[in-house]
Formats: structure tokens, C-alpha cells, sequence
């Protein structure tokens, strides 16, 4: 099991960046496939953005590709992901989660894919 803390999070405007981190402790993130979702207020977390545990393949929601990029730094076991040209429809709380689940098809981004979860970040962005 591995623990996770999200970081990053704010009220920004419309155009603007953030930078969430999601920190890892426990075990080494090389070990796990990492994700991001978001659930905003009354609808269901969505998949947001995945990187994979080996050669570091990522996908991305169709409603983020082109302006967020996740990545990962062994180092210091954290998990990134860089929102820019934010929106206001990208308001809400941000989840990072872990699998050790072999990827197949598009099971990335399915939420029962992953075990182990942070407790979220809140991004608002005003219009």
C-alpha cells in the first residue's frame, strides 16, 4: 500500500496555472501506474490524466489534452500535474490515485483500476 498527498491546489483565474504534486510515501511510485481524477460538485470523479508504471506512456481526457501534462520524479516520489490554460469547467477537487494493475485496454481510466487514493486538492477557477 502506498500513502498519497495531494498538494498544490487554489483559486485561480480563467487562462491561468497550477501545479498539483502528490506525494508519495510508503513505497516507490516506480512500482505503480498514477493517475489523476477530479469529481466537482454533483457529478461523478472523472478521469483525468495517467501515467504508466513502465517506459512512463501517458493518456489524457479529451477535455485536458493540449493543456495539462503529468509527469514523475523518482527522486522524491511525487507525482506531478501541470494545468495551464485553465477553465472554469476544471473546478473541482483533484484526486491522485495508485494501481499495481497490469494496464490493458483504456482501464485506466476506470476508478475500480486503483487501490490506493489521496485526499484530494481543490482547484477553482473564476471566470
Amino acid at each position: 500500500q502506498v500513502q498519497l498527498v495531494e498538494s498544490g491546489g487554489g483559486l485561480v483565474q480563467a487562462g491561468g496555472s497550477l501545479r498539483l504534486s502528490c506525494a508519495a510515501s510508503g513505497r516507490t511510485i516506480s512500482a505503480y501506474g498514477m493517475a489523476w481524477f477530479r469529481q466537482a460538485p454533483g457529478k461523478d470523479r472523472e478521469f483525468v490524466s495517467y501515467i504508466a508504471r513502465v517506459v512512463g506512456r501517458t493518456y489524457y481526457a479529451d477535455s485536458v489534452n493540449g493543456r495539462f501534462t503529468i509527469s514523475r520524479d523518482y527522486a522524491s516520489n511525487t507525482v506531478y500535474l501541470q494545468m495551464n490554460s485553465l477553465k472554469p469547467e476544471d473546478t473541482a477537487v483533484y484526486y491522485c490515485a495508485a494501481t499495481s494493475r497490469a494496464l490493458y485496454g483504456s482501464n485506466y481510466q476506470l476508478r475500480q483500476t486503483y487501490d490506493d487514493w489521496g485526499q484530494g486538492t481543490q482547484v477553482t477557477v473564476s471566470s
